[in-house]
C-alpha cells in the first residue's frame, strides 16, 4: 500500500455548551483531548488549553490534522474537567464527555455540532460540542504578531486588573471565530503580552481587508472577567507595522462612550510588531530550482551470492534485470526529472576492490576516486555491469561510511543558506546492516542537512531490524539517545513490490521525499530561490 498523497492540512477550533457541573464550589475547569484511531487504537493527538470556571468554553488551541481523500480518519473528542497541576485526570468522576466522528465529515460540513456522551451511551445531560474545520490552502503563510497595551482602566478594587486580549474574525455571515487568546498578564495596567503566531488563513481567510474586533478583558478565576474594551481592525491595517513602525488603537468600552462626557478611551492597544512568514509548498522548491542530487549505493557483500551464479542476487541475465536494477531504475528514473545534469553518483560498499584488493564501504563503482558521477541511470547501470567481474564480494554490511560521504558534501551544500540542492540517497542491501550503531549516528546527524535516505531490501533476508531505522513507528535515536530531527529515512522490502509496476515502488518510496524536502528548508526558514528566467536551450522538453 503506497502512503497516500497528502491533500491538505485541516485546523480544528473546538467549542462546548451546556457542560455539566463536576465541581461542587465553581463551574468544571474544561479542557478537550482529540484522540485519532490508529489500528484500531485510539492515540492522544493533542489537547486543549484549560479554560477556568466556564461551563460553555470555546478553546483557543486550534488542532491540525493531515487530510487523506481516500482514507476514512476517525476522531475522537473526549472533554474533561481539569484538576490544576495534577493536569488532566482521566477518571470517569472527571469525565464531561465524549463525541467520536471522522475528518471527512467536519471537512465536509465546515461545522459539525453534536451531543456529548458519558460511557455507555449515556447522554451527558445536554452538553453538545462544536467542531469547525478550516483547509490550510497552499499560499498559506503565517503571522508573527506582539502586542502590547498602555493605561488600561482599572477593574479591580485591591489591585490592578489582570488582562488579556483576544482577537476574532468576522465571516460574512457576522458570526465571529475566535482567532487567538493571549495570557493573562497580572496586575498591570500596561502589559507586554507574549508574540504568537496564527496563520493568515484562521486570521482573516487570506482576505486583507476582512473586519476582525479585538476586545480587552480583566481575568476572573471564576469565569467571570470583566470587558475592558475593544477596537476594530483589519490584517491590511495591521501591516502598518511592520520594521520600525508601530500601530495603535484606542480601546473602547462603548457603554462609557455614551455615559461619559469627555470619555476618551479605557487605554490603548499597540501592536509593536509584525512579521509575515510564507508557508512553501515543495513545488516552490523545485521551481525556484532547487536541484535533486541522486545517489545511489549498492551492496556488494558475499551474501548476495556469486554473480555468475544464476541463483546470486547480482547475477546479470540478458533477458531479465535482477532486482537491484529494477529498484535503481524505478527510483532513479523519477528523480532524474528534478536534476538538471542528469548525472548520478554510483557508489558500492561490502566488497574488495582493485589495485589492492582491500574491503571498501564506499567505492566509485566507475572506479574514478576523483569522480564518481555516471551519465544518467543508463551510466549508472553500465558501471554496475562492468564493475561485477573486477570486484570481490565481502562483508560486512557497513552502511555508516555512504551515509557520511553523502552527508559531507550535503554539508558543504548547506552553508551556502541557500535552497539550491538537495540530496537523496538510495540504499540498496540483501541483508541488515551489520554497523546498527554507527549508522543510526551517522542518520541522526544526516536529518539536520538536506538530505533523505531510501532504503530499498532485496531478496529474501529478515528485514525486520531495519524497519528501526525507519522512525515511522517510534522516533530513530542516536546510541546516545540524540533523537532525529526530522524522520529522513523511508525502508520498504522489494520483495513487497515485486509483482507490482516499478510506479509502485517508487511512488511509495518517494512518498515523503517532498514533505521532507519542505520540512527542511521550513526549519532553516531558507525560502525558495527565485525562478531563474530559462535559456532557450536549457530546458526543451526532448523526448524521454
Amino acid at each position: 500500500q503506497a502512503p497516500l498523497a497528502v491533500l491538505s492540512k485541516v485546523e480544528l477550533r473546538v467549542s462546548c455548551k451546556h457542560l455539566l457541573d463536576r465541581d461542587t464550589l465553581n463551574k468544571s475547569d474544561p479542557c478537550v483531548l482529540l484522540l485519532m484511531q490508529s489500528q484500531g487504537q485510539w492515540m492522544e493527538v493533542d489537547r486543549s488549553e484549560v479554560i477556568k470556571s466556564n461551563l460553555n468554553p470555546v478553546f483557543a488551541k486550534i488542532f491540525t490534522v493531515d487530510y487523506y481523500f481516500e482514507e476514512v480518519q476517525k476522531l475522537r473528542f473526549e472533554v474533561y474537567d481539569s484538576h490544576g497541576h495534577a493536569g488532566v485526570g482521566t477518571h470517569d468522576d472527571d469525565f464531561l464527555g465524549g463525541m467520536e466522528c471522522t475528518v471527512g465529515q467536519i471537512v465536509a460540513q465546515k461545522r459539525v455540532t453534536k451531543p456529548l456522551f458519558l460511557k455507555y451511551g449515556k447522554f451527558a445531560g445536554k452538553s453538545t460540542i462544536t467542531v469547525i474545520s478550516e483547509e490550510i490552502s497552499g499560499n498559506n503563510g503565517y503571522v508573527e504578531l506582539a502586542f502590547r497595551a498602555k493605561k488600561l482602566d482599572d477593574k479591580d478594587l485591591f489591585s490592578k486588573s489582570d488582562p488579556f486580549l483576544e482577537i476574532y474574525r468576522i465571516d460574512d455571515d457576522r458570526s465571529e471565530q475566535l482567532v487567538y487568546r493571549t495570557e493573562v498578564v497580572k496586575n498591570n495596567l500596561s502589559p507586554i503580552w507574549e508574540p504568537f503566531k496564527v496563520s493568515l488563513n484562521s486570521l482573516c481567510s487570506c482576505e486583507e481587508k476582512r473586519k476582525l474586533r479585538c476586545v480587552v478583558w480583566d481575568y476572573d478565576s471564576r469565569g467571570k472577567h470583566d470587558f475592558i474594551g475593544e477596537f476594530f481592525t483589519t490584517f491590511e491595517e495591521m501591516q502598518k507595522a511592520m520594521g520600525e513602525n508601530k500601530v495603535q488603537w484606542d480601546c473602547m468600552n462603548p457603554k462609557y462612550k455614551i455615559k461619559k462626557r469627555n470619555y476618551k478611551n479605557s487605554g490603548v492597544v499597540v501592536l509593536l510588531d509584525l512579521k509575515i512568514h510564507r508557508v512553501y509548498s515543495f513545488l516552490d522548491y523545485i521551481m525556484g530550482g532547487c536541484q535533486i542530487h541522486f545517489t545511489v549505493a549498492i551492496d556488494f557483500t558475499a551474501s548476495n551470492g556469486d554473480p555468475r551464479n544464476s541463483c546470486s542476487l547480482h547475477y546479470i541475465n540478458p533477458y531479465q534485470p535482477n532486482e537491484y536494477l529494477k529498484a535503481l531504475v524505478a527510483v532513479g528514473e523519477i528523480c532524474q526529472d528534478y536534476d538538471s545534469d542528469k548525472k548520478f553518483s554510483a557508489l558500492g560498499f561490502g566488497a574488495r576492490i582493485p589495485p589492492k584488493y582491500e574491503v571498501s564501504h564506499d567505492f566509485a563503482i566507475n572506479f574514478n576516486p576523483d569522480n564518481d558521477e555516471c551519465e544518467g541511470i543508463q551510466g549508472v547501470v553500465e558501471s554496475y555491469q562492468s564493475c561485477l567481474p573486477k570486484i570481490q564480494l565481502y562483508g560486512p554490511t557497513n552502511v555508516a561510511p555512504i551515509i557520511s560521504k553523502v552527508a559531507r558534501v550535503a554539508a558543504d551544500e548547506e552553508r551556502t543558506k541557500e535552497a539550491s540542492q538537495y540530496f537523496i540517497l538510495l540504499i540498496l542491501t540483501d541483508g541488515v546492516v551489520t554497523d546498527m550503531a554507527d549508522t543510526r549516528e551517522a542518520i541522526v546527524r544526516a536529518s539536520y542537512l538536506p538530505m533523505s535516505i531510501i532504503i530499498v531490501g532485496v531478496g529474501n533476508a529478515d528485514f525486520t531490524d531495519m524497519q528501526i531505522l525507519d522512525g515511522d513507528d517510534g522516533i530513530l535515536r542516536s546510541p546516545k539517545g540524540e533523537p532525529v530531527l526530522r524522520d529522513i529515512v523511508q525502508f520498504v522490502p522489494f520483495r513487497e513490490f515485486k509483482n507490482a509496476s516499478p510506479t509502485a515502488l517508487a511512488k511509495c518510496v518517494l512518498a515523503e521525499v517532498p514533505k521532507q524536502v519542505v520540512e527542511y528548508y521550513s526549519y532553516k526558514a531558507f525560502p525558495p530561490r527565485c525562478p531563474q528566467p530559462e535559456t532557450p536551450d536549457s530546458n526543451l522538453s526532448s523526448p524521454q
